[in-house]
């Protein structure tokens, strides 16, 4: 059930996405219509929460059934005060802590920091009572308590830290997991090493933004992952040019070094909802295939031949995923596109000159995939496990997934 309007965009940003989704390809086989109906779809649930809200269980360090009753414990606690935290393109007028208050994204963004009244642009989120004074607010903390929610999802922030984690994205980890590599994060995953109490093999993560890399050696040391090693450091320049060798096991690195890797690409992130309004320019959105290209590059390079490739983003543009593919098998013809399981996502979406053969290997989640679920949750309470599994697995972010194998070297 629709309650919020479509995300907003700048409009040069809404028809470069729609030229995509209705490539000659797609309007040839769905018909204008229903391509341009599939496409407004999207753009409404990109503004909408999924239903569902997915975590991972840690199984080096318990059971998932106990997290289970752990975390039927806690979202009693959470969901009895009916708890939601406001975070960003969020806000209210308010004028002291104990206030009852009206919680309204500002879609425009044009909402002033201290304004006493808003006429602008806004969609009604809930209502809560303010935590903070108005003075207080500013400072950041838990601003509101939402009492009466439009979604109920519960915060999952700092829940059960070291046993679940968030992502329904996990899923192209998975792809690329073998019986010597467990996979988190944006990783390069080395050959098998010293076995730790829970991992084999060895795990290195590459991002050039250190607070990233900080949050990857936090999570890690959490979970109790021992065989995962950070570094901050630009990935476009992660392959060791001279042929020296190296002594201190980090980046850059000799060509081939490298079993398994995760391009986990920075992209325009498209595909992320709740999304409100989203300001980027088109030439913001656009700037993301060259540098996807380049580390895909040097990952084709670090790959030893016969080793796993997966590229993946939580975007939904054709140039930044399909395109990207049909890239990759003309630029590297040691490359072969691979099928994926689990299989749970839909297949590529055309538009990128792949074959029908091609798209079925590759892994679309299409966050317009199934209609928006009414937010009555009695709706639900009928409905089998079965059915409610396969729901949670559509009712997601947009994001892609592809898998290639290297079959000799570069």
């Amino acid at each position: 059930m629709s309650i919020f309007p479509k995300i907003s965009l700048r409009p040069e940003v809404e028809n470069y996405l729609k030229e995509g989704f209705m490539n000659k390809e797609v309007v040839s086989a769905l018909g204008e219509q229903e391509a341009e109906r599939k496409f407004e779809t999207l753009l409404k649930h990109l503004s909408h929460p999924p239903s569902f809200t997915t975590v991972r269980v840690n199984t080096n360090l318990t059971s998932v059934q106990h997290v289970k009753n752990l975390l039927l414990d806690e979202l009693q606690k959470v969901c009895g005060n009916l708890c939601h935290f406001v975070h960003d393109y969020v806000f209210t007028i308010f004028m002291k802590s104990g206030d009852v208050i009206s919680v309204y994204s500002d879609i425009k963004g044009k909402c002033k920091k201290g304004a006493k009244e808003f006429d602008g642009t806004k969609v009604f989120l809930g209502n809560g009572i303010s935590e903070l004074s108005r003075k207080e607010i500013f400072s950041g903390g838990i601003g509101i308590r939402m009492t009466e929610p439009v979604y109920l999802s519960p915060s999952f922030d700092n829940v059960l830290p070291g046993y679940l984690f968030l992502q329904v994205s996990i899923y192209k980890s998975k792809i690329l997991i073998t019986t010597n590599a467990i996979l988190f994060f944006s990783l390069l995953c080395k050959g098998p090493g010293t076995p730790s109490s829970h991992n084999l093999g060895e795990v290195i993560a590459l991002d050039k933004i250190f607070n990233k890399v900080e949050k990857i050696r936090q999570n890690a040391l959490l979970l109790g992952l021992n065989s995962i090693r950070a570094f901050c450091f630009d990935g476009t320049k992660a392959v060791k040019l001279d042929m020296v060798e190296d002594t201190e096991g980090g980046p850059p690195f000799l060509p081939e070094t490298f079993d398994r890797i995760l391009l986990d690409a920075p992209c325009s992130g498209m595909g992320q909802r709740p999304n409100m309004a989203c300001t980027w320019t088109l030439k913001e959105v656009t700037s993301y295939q060259p540098l996807q290209r380049r580390l895909f590059t040097v990952a084709v390079q670090l790959l030893k031949p016969g080793g796993v490739l997966v590229y993946s983003t939580c975007t939904i543009t054709l140039a930044e995923n399909e395109e990207q593919v049909a890239w990759a098998l003309t630029t590297f013809p040691c490359l072969q596109l691979q099928p994926q399981e689990p299989q749970i996502g839909g297949e590529g979406m055309m538009g990128a000159g792949l074959s029908f053969e091609q798209l079925k290997q590759l892994q679309r989640f299409d966050p317009s995939a199934v209609p928006l679920q009414d937010t009555d949750i009695d709706s639900l309470r009928d409905a089998r496990t079965e059915d409610m599994m396969w729901l949670a697995n559509k009712d997601c972010i947009g994001f892609f997934i592809a898998k290639f194998v290297k079959c000799k070297s570069t």
